[in-house]
């Protein structure tokens, strides 16, 4: 399944990946893609509102990987770093129904994500509006119906 909708806003950006993280009702990997200043960390922000995150959700840039407790146990992985490391940082581990897993920067390691996915590749298009292409398989698109 694919779709495409437009934000206008970073507020709208977190309102419809809220409304994407309500409909989440068990582990899912979610990836984002797009140049740095697209809005991958605002959508992981609403994202987490909708798991039931009361905790303030910023990049994992440094870190590397960030972990909520929610209604779902969210773990945030910035793979930005991680380009031609090639050890075994056990994300795998997080891959499974327990977790919903957001990975901005996936390319990086693409090579241990599961292919049951949903990418997100988000495009700025001005200093507000961005637009994101949503695909899944046909296992996973009743979680992107929650947005349209």
């Amino acid at each position: 399944m694919e779709l495409t909708k437009q934000t206008y806003s970073a507020q709208e950006t977190k309102q419809m990946a809220q409304q994407l993280g309500q409909s989440i009702d068990k582990g899912i990997l979610i990836t984002l893609q797009g140049d740095l200043g697209a809005g991958k960390t605002t959508f992981a922000q609403g994202l987490a509102k909708g798991l039931g995150v009361e905790k303030t959700v910023n990049s994992p840039t440094f870190t590397i990987s960030k972990i909520y407790q929610g209604r779902l146990n969210l773990i945030h992985i910035d793979a930005y770093r991680l380009e031609g490391l090639h050890q075994d940082l056990g994300f795998d581990e997080f891959f499974d129904s327990q977790w919903v897993c957001v990975v901005e920067w996936p390319k990086y390691i693409e090579d241990i994500l599961p292919k049951s996915r949903i990418d997100i590749l988000i495009t700025r298009i001005d200093e507000y509006s961005r637009l994101f292409h949503f695909s899944c398989d046909n296992t996973l698109s009743y979680v992107l119906e929650g947005i349209i």
